[in-house]
């Protein structure tokens, strides 16, 4: 059984780097055809897709994001991780790691998601 589990900061001051990692047990990230994903949900707000490492290594991000936003992997920890600069409080938000059966830009059906990380507060402020 596949788990997903995020790690890393809970509080990242403005105009900073938020870096977290998922690690992933159960399953390899090289495994065909999944794509390894970052979701977000600000306070009151809906999902926010904000980008993709598939299976062979391919990234994808949010258009709106993509200045910001880096996603790599280290398959010898079967980790992936997200880095998105200059942040503001806007980035404010609860960040989830999924897997995702199939690669495709944006949110799409939650029929495609199998497996998501439990979630992590991610709060900018000074």
């Amino acid at each position: 059984q596949v788990q997903l589990r995020e790690s890393g900061p809970g509080l990242v001051k403005p105009s900073q780097t938020l870096s977290l990692t998922c690690t992933v047990s159960g399953g390899s990230i090289t495994t065909s055809y999944y794509a390894w994903t970052w979701i977000r949900q600000p306070p009151g707000k809906g999902l926010e897709w904000l980008g993709v490492i598939a299976y062979d290594g391919s990234t994808y991000y949010s258009p709106s994001l993509k200045s910001r936003t880096s996603i790599s992997r280290d398959t010898s920890k079967n980790q992936f991780s997200l880095q998105l600069s200059s942040v503001t409080p806007e980035d404010t938000a609860v960040y989830y790691c999924v897997r995702r059966h199939g690669l495709r830009v944006g949110l799409g059906p939650p029929e495609e998601y199998d497996t998501w990380g439990q979630g992590t507060q991610v709060t900018v402020s000074s």
